[in-house]
Order: C-alpha cells, then structure tokens, then sequence
C-alpha cells in the first residue's frame, strides 16, 4: 500500500499540500467547514498527521509554549491561581494549534534543574511565579529562547500588575477600618525547609512589592512577616497558628495569596477567634474561592494574564509589558478592629 502523506490528502480534497498543512499547524487560517473536510479525509485515508519532528526542523519551530514554574510541577494542578493561568494559556494555544509542556525549574531535591530547559522542545517560556534573575532562566536565554515574565519588574516583555498598587490598595482599606497591628503570610521564603519563620527585614524576601505598598498606606502601622515554605492553604494555618501567639495580638492578618488567606482564617475559627470581630482577615487574588469565604481581597484578571502571556510568547509582534488592572474587593472577612 502506498504510503499516505499530504499531497495524497490534498489531491484527494482538491486543495494545495499548503492548505492541508495549514489545517494541522495554522488552523486559524482556514474555514472551519474546510478544516474539519480536509481532517475528516485524512482520517478515511489513515493519515496521522506531519511528523512532529520534520516539522519542527523545516519550520524552526517546536509548535510548543512553555510554562516555566518556581515550584514542583504539583502546584500547577493544586494552586486555584496557577489553574486559572494555565487555563487562559491553554485558550490561545488551542487557537494558535500548539501544544503547551509544563516546566520545572526546581528538581525533587530542591535544587534549581537547569536541565528543565536545556532539554525542553519548546519555542519560548512563560514565566509562572518567578523572578527573572533565576539561574535557570539564564540557560533559557543562553538558548536564545524568549521569556515572557508575569512579575512587572522582570525582564524584556512581561504581563503583569503592579503589586505595589495592589498593596496599597489593601493598605489604604484597612488604614480606613483603623487597624494599625498587622501580621502578614507570604509563600515560598523559607529555604531551610522549616515551615514558617519569622521574617525581620523585608529585604529577605525576593520579591516584596505587595507588602511595600502594603505598609506604606499604613503610616505608624506596627507589622510582623512570618514566610511559609510553600504557597498553599497548610502554609496559611502554619502561619496563623504562629499569630496566635504574638502578644498584643494583631488586628488583622494578610495573606500575600487568597490561598494562605483562607488557611490562616481557617486556624484562626479553629482557635476559636471570630473573623472580622476579633480579627480581620484579606488576601490577594481574588479566586473563586475567595467569596465562598468572604474574603476581602484584591482582585487580578488571573485567565486574562495567562492568555495575554501566551499571545505575547505566540506573536513576537504582541511583545512588549503589559500592566493588568487591579481593584479591592470588599468582603465580610473585614471589620474595625475590636475597641
């Protein structure tokens, strides 16, 4: 039997072997009623599609976005934030008819895995909750690879928001309430390994802007940081459990990602403090999650950002920075403090 390859296709469509291509790599370009005639004779005939790899070295091109996490590759599949990401990455490659490979950049020991990149047949990275000077984005751009950033200060081309705004925003919110104690959770700081720690200076952290703009909405406010290993709603009652402690207690607690936020209010009901009476409680974010619980919070168009990052890694001509919007969100989880 002869070999099926596209001009059999196209011959048997009547249209060029371009056309036929374009139904596999450039599906945009095409109707929908031809695409779908030019699969459906391909399927008759047995023809499984353009080798990945041929295409690929004709083109330059690996028909793939890559998104690049901090975390283990778990998170992606556990975080409400990085879901809602991923989901408006996976819109635009639908639509451009690429594929999208989830990226490591630390290894099961903890280690940065620089050979995550090194080995991915990618055409450029997206970055998930990271910062731009990680080493393992060096070797990403030594592969002359673009790197499209989330995080505003980072890099050439990045979709982001101001963070610091979004602190303020909170800042202000709760410097109106009359609060002037705070205790915050951030994720992700604590290298030892311990679980939570208690943080002195704001200079330990990588990337402080939310708590910047957080505390300086709130003059004479007296804060304390406490840094979970992990970004995750274990991390906030962790964290909580330590505020529990602190004497005088705070009057409110922030969570620098509505999903601490909702772990710490969580121990906090469990120790038998009422939210707001006793303690107020916010986040950022604002997942779905977050009105479930009546969290105040500061909202940020999540599916917008992933989808506006992968046209930008998709179309050279869409690169640049782009800054989101962001607003408060009000909820029951705030109060004035008790007098």
């Amino acid at each position: 039997m002869a070999r099926i390859t596209i001009r059999t296709i196209a011959d048997a469509c009547g249209v060029s072997p371009s056309t036929v291509s374009n139904a596999y790599n450039r599906p945009g370009q095409l109707s929908v009623q031809l695409r779908e005639r030019i699969l459906a004779t391909a399927e008759e005939l047995g023809y499984a599609g353009p080798s990945a790899a041929g295409r690929s070295l004709r083109s330059g091109r690996a028909g793939a976005l890559g998104v690049l996490l901090a975390d283990q590759l778990s998170y992606a599949f556990s975080d409400p934030y990085a879901i809602g990401f991923l989901v408006g990455v996976s819109q635009v490659a639908e639509a451009e008819g690429v594929s999208v490979l989830l990226l490591s950049a630390t290894d099961p020991s903890g280690h940065p895995d620089i050979g995550a990149v090194q080995r991915a047949n990618i055409d450029g990275i997206i970055t998930l909750c990271m910062d731009s000077d990680h080493v393992v984005l060096d070797h990403a751009k030594r592969r002359g690879l673009p790197v499209i950033s989330t995080y505003a200060r980072s890099g050439d081309f990045s979709v982001a928001i101001d963070d610091r705004l979004a602190g303020r925003l909170l800042g202000e919110h709760l410097h109106a309430l009359g609060h002037r104690r705070i205790a915050c959770v951030t994720g992700g700081y604590a290298p030892d390994g311990s679980g939570v720690r208690r943080v002195d200076s704001l200079a330990e952290l990588s990337y402080p802007e939310r708590l910047l703009g957080l505390v300086e909405a709130m003059p004479g406010v007296e804060s304390v940081v406490f840094a979970a290993d992990y970004n995750s709603f274990d991390a906030g009652r962790l964290a909580a459990a330590e505020i529990a402690a602190l004497d005088p207690p705070p009057t409110a607690v922030v969570g620098l990602s509505d999903v601490l936020a909702i772990g710490a209010r969580h121990e906090l009901l469990e120790r038998g403090l009422r939210v707001p009476e006793d303690v107020s409680v916010c986040g950022f974010d604002d997942i779905d999650e977050a009105a479930h619980h009546g969290l105040t919070t500061v909202a940020q168009p999540i599916l917008e950002k992933g989808r506006l990052a992968a046209q930008m890694l998709a179309d050279p001509t869409h690169r640049g920075r782009v800054v989101l919007d962001v607003r408060l969100v009000t909820r029951s989880s705030t109060a004035p403090p008790a007098s």
